[in-house]
């Protein structure tokens, strides 16, 4: 089993920003709607720790809080360059150190949080998320390397 352990203290940090910027990336991709999709990220975090025993890798992840180092970004566009990169090089330090299905978890969870966030705000006629929203999704999803 996979753990905070068996990353130096930077590693560790851009695996816990991994799943944050997804969040902040489809967040970013429409305006209006932040308090929901911010209560839609802290309520994945908390069914994910419900979930308990599943992952040692994801128990700890969601055990803290959703970390992002905002200071790198001015604009949504570079937030999302930005956060797409720590995606990249988060998925590829799990990807050296856990497990084939530590790994998938992770993607998962990156999506999960992902699409949940583009949900809690409501863009148009239906629940689908927006085209901006949508797009971001599959900017994350690729960075995760999912499909």
């Amino acid at each position: 089993m996979t753990g905070s352990a068996d990353f130096n203290e930077e590693e560790w940090e851009t695996v816990l920003e991994g799943p944050t910027s997804a969040g902040l990336i489809v967040s970013s991709a429409e305006s209006g709607g932040t308090f929901r999709e911010a209560m839609a990220m802290a309520k994945a975090f908390a069914e994910a720790r419900q979930e308990h025993g599943e992952s040692q890798l994801l128990d700890e992840i969601v055990s803290h809080r959703p970390k992002i180092d905002r200071t790198k970004a001015r604009s949504p566009e570079e937030l999302r360059e930005f956060g797409l990169a720590r995606i990249r090089e988060a998925v590829s330090l799990v990807e050296q150190k856990a497990t084939p299905e530590e790994l998938e978890g992770y993607r998962r969870f990156g999506v999960s949080l992902a699409t949940r966030v583009a949900g809690a705000k409501k863009e148009g006629d239906d629940d689908a998320p927006s085209r901006a929203e949508a797009a971001a999704i599959a900017e994350i999803e690729s960075a995760l390397g999912v499909g």
